[in-house]
């Protein structure tokens, strides 16, 4: 069963106790509609408006499955009903909006957050819960998968300047000979010859005394710089 299913099941079982709104909901379910607008008398209570829009979403409405997309749309045959629900919905402070598509006119929210006030309104509480547990998850998910993407890119980066300094590295030792670079440039550059996939910081605690990242960073820059002499 799909989610815009299981909303529908939870609305259709909501028992709608008063004439007044039952009379809104049964206007939502067959959108009765006069190019003056709605009977005021239908839809001026707030409880009314809400039992309307459950109608009209009962009859005509959708709603995408959380876990793939941010979507709920409320089909209709003709712009003046189309624009007048609009606005029903935006009397919520929701951030409703229309389109036109082939066949009609369609109401739609694309906000989680506005579609979620929206179910609630409509009396989908239950549907609600699932929705906002998925959403958590969702969440946790991007904000994990994000910060992988971003490490695993920082590694590529550190990765490729570790190889890219001991083939540098591996030039002077041919041209020059590690042996004759100051101490301080020697002890660096046998370290990342060794150990071309740490970090700065890794290799800062390997040299004897240990130095800092920038101090690491400033002997390998200059190693670089000697290694380009080199080849001109």
């Amino acid at each position: 069963m799909s989610f815009a299913d299981t909303v529908k099941r939870e609305l259709a079982a909501v028992e709608t106790k008063a004439y007044h709104c039952r009379e809104a909901e049964l206007l939502g379910l067959t959108v009765q509609y006069r190019p003056e607008g709605f009977r005021e008398d239908i839809v001026r209570k707030n409880c009314c408006r809400r039992a309307f829009l459950r109608g009209l979403f009962l009859a005509s409405g959708t709603v995408n499955d959380p876990e793939k997309s941010y979507q709920m749309e409320i089909w209709l045959p003709e712009p003046s009903l189309a624009e007048a629900v609009k606005e029903l919905v935006r009397s919520f402070d929701l951030n409703a909006k229309m389109i036109e598509r082939r066949n009609g006119f369609v109401v739609y929210l694309k906000e989680g957050d506005d579609i979620a006030d929206f179910l609630v309104l409509i009396g989908a509480n239950l549907s609600v819960l699932d929705m906002e547990n998925i959403r958590v998850v969702k969440d946790v998910r991007n904000r994990v998968n994000r910060r992988v993407n971003c490490e695993t890119a920082n590694l590529n980066k550190s990765v490729k300047a570790g190889m890219t300094q001991a083939q540098a590295i591996q030039r002077i030792e041919e041209h020059i000979g590690l042996i004759n670079l100051p101490d301080s440039l020697r002890e660096i550059a046998e370290l990342r010859l060794a150990h071309p996939d740490s970090s700065l910081q890794e290799l800062g605690e390997m040299t004897d005394p240990p130095v800092g990242r920038s101090g690491v960073n400033h002997r390998l820059r200059r190693l670089m710089q000697i290694a380009e002499e080199e080849l001109l």
